[in-house]
């Protein structure tokens, strides 16, 4: 049955390949959990709740996007997204969750329009193929470098912005340690190198000391939990910002930033994730990148009547295809694993930084090995693949990269008489990033 619901055998493939994949996937992603709950409640939303509909809506967003698509693409609650919504939207502006989530609702069915007529599917064909490739370069770059954050390899620095950290200290030792294993793991063509080094590292966070007299890897008073109930969020989701013109226009711009950093951060994804499986076809085009778009707008509505900000596909979902996972039976499986995390999670929670970062710095460097299929010798190429490379993780954000790739891409076609090597669409969309980032287009949050 799973071999002809998930056509296996044509992606030369197994059930355990693609079990230990969404195990995998599952890893690297656990932690949305414990970090969007805590991001969220800012806003005043009940925590205990958040986390069941963290783990509820990653799974059926999951699971439709395997349906849909058979892609090795999980998605979740995004990161950013949700701090926008917290900081920004619900912070910065007043505007109370309730409403912010009406506003989620309304981006989600602009998405759905977009997909359906086919608009998305364009404007990510309208990327050139050699951005696309530096997109998965920049990303790869970006999830190392999120990685040795994470892992205390590097601090933040007012001099330099960031400096070495401590390598002394019990947590970035066993970090760097985790990143050596696992890469020797990898190269020796360890089945499920990735999975191993974070168990062998949690388990080593026992008796490696944080400071305080405290360890690494924290054991829980009890390893099992019933979910918490997700009434004081479900479907709390309000529309007043609908009811006159001055309310709408007012949350106008707030829609459409949802919209745009929403867009071009799935569409990263996409193309990152894709082309490490190999689904990016010679030309740029992706086999039913409808089909993932869609999934991706239904996601999003879903997220709004669940109580929660945007639900995303996760560039963790590289760890999974690294792993070796290419269908929905990859994502089904992590979708199940999201499922069972809700009686499990205080075991998950153990897993310590120590323990994730060095996945997600193997996979940043797999993500990386793409570059070389950009000739570099064209400085008409080259040029806007290494600000797309650098301003992804320097500026922490996929949709700023892609749009400073595109401006620097779309001026010099102009410049050099090579107009026509850019499509109508991606002109506009680079105009449309000019006027976002100098502050001219009229629709800003």
């Amino acid at each position: 049955m799973l071999q002809r619901l998930f056509k296996l055998d044509q992606h030369q493939t197994t059930v355990g390949r693609e079990l230990q994949a969404g195990l995998t996937t599952f890893a690297a992603m656990a932690y949305i959990l414990a970090v969007n709950p805590s991001i969220l409640a800012n806003t005043g939303m009940d925590k205990p709740a958040l986390v069941t509909v963290t783990a509820l809506t990653a799974a059926v967003a999951t699971f439709l996007m395997a349906l849909l698509t058979n892609y090795p693409i999980a998605l979740a609650p995004g990161m950013g997204i949700n701090a926008f919504f917290t900081f920004t939207i619900c912070g910065a502006r007043g505007v109370p969750w309730e409403e912010a989530l009406g506003m989620v609702f309304v981006n989600g069915v602009i998405f759905l329009v977009l997909s359906v007529t086919g608009v998305r599917e364009k404007i990510m064909a309208a990327i050139p193929h050699h951005l696309k490739i530096a997109v998965t370069c920049g990303i790869g770059l970006f999830i190392a470098f999120i990685g040795l954050k994470n892992g205390g390899v590097i601090v933040a620095s007012p001099a330099t912005f960031v400096t070495a950290g401590d390598f002394a200290s019990g947590p970035v030792a066993l970090c760097l340690t985790g990143i050596a294993l696992t890469a020797v793991m990898v190269a020796r063509r360890v089945p499920g190198a990735i999975v191993l080094s974070i168990a062998v590292v949690t388990l080593a966070g026992l008796v490696v000391p944080a400071g305080g007299g405290a360890r690494v890897t924290q054991l829980p008073a009890s390893f099992v939990a019933m979910p918490a109930s997700a009434a004081p969020v479900f479907l709390k989701l309000t529309f007043h910002f609908l009811s006159n013109l001055h309310a709408f226009f007012y949350a106008l711009p707030l829609i459409l930033t949802l919209l745009l950093v929403d867009m071009f951060d799935n569409i990263g994804t996409l193309i990152g994730v894709t082309k490490r499986a190999g689904f990016l076809r010679p030309d740029g085009t992706l086999p039913r990148a409808g089909r993932a778009l869609l999934a991706d707008s239904i996601a999003t509505i879903l997220s709004a009547l669940s109580g929660t900000s945007t639900v995303v596909s996760y560039i963790e979902s590289a760890s999974g295809v690294e792993a070796g996972g290419r269908t929905g039976l990859t994502t089904t499986t992590t979708a199940i694993l999201m499922l069972l995390a809700l009686f499990f999670t205080p075991l998950i929670l153990i897993v310590p930084a120590a323990a994730t970062a060095p996945a997600l710095v193997i996979v940043g460097v797999f993500m990386m090995q793409s570059i070389v299929e950009i000739d570099m010798k064209d400085f008409k190429v080259a040029a806007p693949v290494v600000l797309t490379i650098l301003a992804i993780p320097l500026t922490f954000s996929i949709a700023e990269g892609i749009g400073i790739g595109l401006i620097c891409a779309a001026l010099l076609a102009m410049a050099l008489g090579e107009a026509k090597k850019m499509t109508p669409v991606g002109y506009i969309v680079a105009a449309v990033f000019f006027l976002e980032f100098f502050k001219i287009w009229p629709f800003r949050a």
